[in-house]
């Protein structure tokens, strides 16, 4: 009987485990993400914090690991970003800003090029942010960068221009965090 139980949970733990890479600040980031026809693999993941306060988990996923962040952010691959929040504190204000803040950092102060696509991307913080909401950033070439809050589209922006300056907050050489653009890159 047991060797029944002990079966049984060990079934169970390998069940429920299925799926999942790594667990950060309480979140399960899975070990795929599907990117159109593409099936993208956990490349690395961590926690985004300021002044002391953790925003989200952010994890980064490609069709193979790399740790190269400019081969990364230019490349016409398929790829993903995914931001799970886990602070209350995170509003759709604060999100706005710090993601203009990021395309700043991300495109050297010259956002103007980029204008149109930003704000369009913007939009997808205008709803309420709670806890536990989960937005992935899926690039596919040819279609552009589709952004999904809690598994429904919001919006697409095209261009591999566009993805390289979005990407580029957490990859570029003054990332939103470098502390999470190392362990996005699996260091």
């Amino acid at each position: 009987m047991f060797k029944k139980l002990l079966l049984l949970c060990s079934a169970l733990l390998i069940i429920t485990s299925v799926g999942y890479a790594k667990e950060i600040g309480g979140i399960n980031m899975p070990e795929t993400l599907a990117a159109g026809n593409d099936t993208l693999v956990l490349n690395g993941a961590g926690i985004r914090t300021k002044f002391f306060i953790k925003a989200y988990v952010s994890g980064l996923y490609l069709k193979q690991k790399s740790g190269d962040a400019n081969a990364i952010m230019n490349a016409d691959a398929p790829m993903a970003i995914r931001l799970h929040i886990i602070s209350k504190l995170i509003t759709s204000d604060k999100m706005k800003d710090a993601t203009l803040e990021g395309f700043q950092n991300s495109t050297n102060g010259n956002t103007a090029p980029y204008k149109d696509k930003i704000d369009t991307f913007i939009s997808v913080f205008k709803d309420n942010i709670k806890i536990g909401d989960v937005y992935d950033l899926i690039y596919i070439p040819g279609e552009g960068t589709k952004v999904y809050k809690n598994n429904a589209l919001k919006v697409t922006t095209k261009g591999l221009d566009f993805k390289k300056v979005l990407f580029g907050i957490w990859l570029c050489d003054k990332p939103a965090d470098k502390g999470l653009k190392a362990l996005m890159l699996g260091k």
